[in-house]
């Protein structure tokens, strides 16, 4: 809810949602997903896609994809990309960056939120964090919020801390971050 929030998605944009699972992200636009010219959801596992089609079924300006988020496109350069809890889970997450900052129109904004290991975290904390998250296949590090915020130098981000389950009174460490795009034309491009 609070990346949606910070990424402000104008009314008439066209939006990917990248790694987009169940597609549950539709719920937390509610009324907001009617204003949008379109949206992709795009993801790789067919289980997820079956309950993110059921729910898009409810929403007709909503596209479900089964693609890899490293390489799909839409046709056309779109207002908005998003990645909600899915670039601790991509091996080739670096990737998956380059290919949404390619496919943003000048101007448009990169919207990411995940789980990581903050700079100024305890070695301990942070060893214990990359633990607990292995177990699932999710692959924190510090290194993603360091390079969203050099690819976009125009950006918003937060890192906070929130409950998890079956770990009371721990908080993981997550970020929430908003880039956008620079007109400049070799923005973005895999170096």
């Amino acid at each position: 809810e609070e990346l949606l929030e910070r990424l402000a998605i104008p009314s008439g944009a066209r939006v990917v949602e990248l790694g987009c699972g169940t597609g549950s992200s539709l719920d937390l636009l509610g009324q907001q997903a009617h204003r949008i010219a379109h949206i992709d959801l795009v993801d790789l596992c067919p289980s997820l896609l079956a309950v993110a089609r059921q729910r898009a079924s409810a929403f007709p300006r909503a596209s479900v994809i089964e693609a890899d988020a490293t390489t799909w496109r839409p046709q056309q350069p779109v207002d908005c990309v998003f990645v909600a809890y899915a670039l601790t889970m991509i091996p080739e997450w670096r990737s998956v960056i380059d290919n949404a900052v390619q496919m943003l129109v000048p101007g448009g904004r990169l919207g990411v939120v995940d789980f990581h290991l903050p700079e100024n975290g305890s070695r301990l904390g942070n060893a214990f964090w990359r633990r607990w998250f292995g177990h699932d296949g999710v692959r924190l590090s510090a290194d993603h919020l360091t390079t969203l915020r050099q690819i976009f130098p125009e950006h918003t981000a937060a890192e906070r801390r929130s409950r998890v389950p079956y770990l009371p009174g721990l908080r993981a460490p997550y970020y929430c971050f908003v880039g956008q795009r620079p007109t400049a034309p070799d923005v973005g491009k895999p170096s």
